[in-house]
């Protein structure tokens, strides 16, 4: 059997769904066995290969401007995708939609549900562009893969597919998200100059994340730090930055745009809660890497969280600030139950790994 996957959104994108697609071949590959596996892309600015993949062959079209195709796919629905990405017997499509397709088995990775849900808080050219082909997508789609159970529901009940066609495979974390050795947060803290106990949240800065909100807690809350965001700006998010300036705590607000991701482990672990009021997730990569790393985190029960973060995180109903910060600070001030949460959280975050996820979704393609 070969399997080609389009991994376009790995080497454009370096979170969210680029994150998801690399990730994911890069484990694929040492589990293909007799089988093959395509890893196809455009590269009309030739780039060269995105990233190493062993035991798998790439196949990259650099005549013709991959924006261009996209176009003729939304407004015509044409040219077939294997044309250009060649022959094989199934092929997976890691950001949301399937092109049209002349042949072969196609797999999907729907990742989230929130255009449905939440379209006010989703960007308006992707706004339009899922609403009009998600349809086509499960229309062409012979498997759809969901990254959580909760996003499984999801699409049964929003977009009406038969349950037998859908599969929850969990996305995973990297080996790399564990507890920074000795003398790392002081350093860490050193660079990008953190001297006082902080609070913190990681991710894009956009509507989904509900930063303005977590700003209303942080004003009410008794803490005597600071709070740290670290995420660049994602889409509509000037008013999250105006929120931020404006604020009456607004000199203990730490914007960190870009972090490095050497860094990351070190930041998560110095925090003294990690603090996530998100309105929507379909997996929730940052909450688990921060309970990978050793912070205590306090969540919303959004979307899939509660299934993901399981009983290693603490819960906050609603979305009242007075409420989020008298929660966060009982946790501050409770020493023993923030390490409970350390070690719960350890224990759940090993539950997820990307060789897990490609497992199973090797088990998707075989069963096609």
């Amino acid at each position: 059997m070969k399997v080609c996957v389009d991994i376009q959104a790995g080497v454009a994108q370096r979170a969210g769904v680029g994150r998801y697609a690399q990730s994911l071949v890069e484990h694929l590959g040492p589990m293909a066995g007799d089988d093959e596996l395509s890893l196809f892309y455009f590269d009309s600015k030739r780039r060269g290969d995105p990233f190493p993949v062993p035991g798998a062959t790439r196949r990259a079209v650099r005549w013709c401007p991959g924006m261009i195709v996209q176009q003729a796919w939304k407004r015509l629905g044409w040219p077939p995708f294997d044309w250009f990405a060649g022959r094989a017997d199934v092929y997976h499509f890691p950001n949301f939609i399937i092109p049209p397709l002349a042949r072969g088995k196609a797999v999907v990775t729907i990742h989230d549900l929130a255009f449905r849900r939440f379209p006010e808080t989703t960007e308006r050219r992707n706004l339009d562009y899922l609403t009009a082909q998600m349809d086509k997508t499960v229309a062409r789609a012979d498997a759809i893969i969901a990254v959580s159970s909760f996003v499984a529901r999801e699409i049964h009940e929003l977009l009406g597919v038969p349950e037998s066609r859908i599969v929850a495979v969990p996305s995973g974390i990297a080996g790399s998200w564990v507890p920074p050795a000795a003398g790392a947060v002081e350093a860490m803290r050193r660079t990008l100059a953190l001297d006082r106990p902080y609070l913190l949240t990681v991710g894009t800065l956009e509507p989904r994340k509900n930063i303005g909100f977590l700003v209303n807690v942080f004003e009410r809350m008794e803490f005597d730090g600071d709070l740290v965001l670290a995420g660049a700006p994602g889409w509509k998010y000037e008013p999250m930055l105006e929120r931020m300036q404006t604020s009456s705590r607004a000199a203990r607000i730490r914007h960190l745009q870009y972090v490095e991701e050497s860094l990351l482990p070190s930041l998560y672990a110095g925090a003294e809660l990690f603090v996530f009021p998100s309105l929507y997730e379909g997996f929730g990569f940052t909450p688990l890497e921060a309970m990978a790393c050793g912070a205590p985190v306090l969540a919303a029960p959004a979307g899939s969280l509660p299934e993901v973060l399981g009983e290693a995180a603490e819960f906050a109903s609603g979305y009242v600030a007075a409420e989020w910060a008298d929660r966060a600070d009982r946790l501050l001030a409770d020493a023993d139950r923030r390490g409970e949460l350390k070690e719960r959280g350890f224990r759940q975050a090993r539950r997820f790994s990307w060789r897990e996820t490609a497992r199973k979704t090797w088990q998707v393609y075989r069963g096609l």
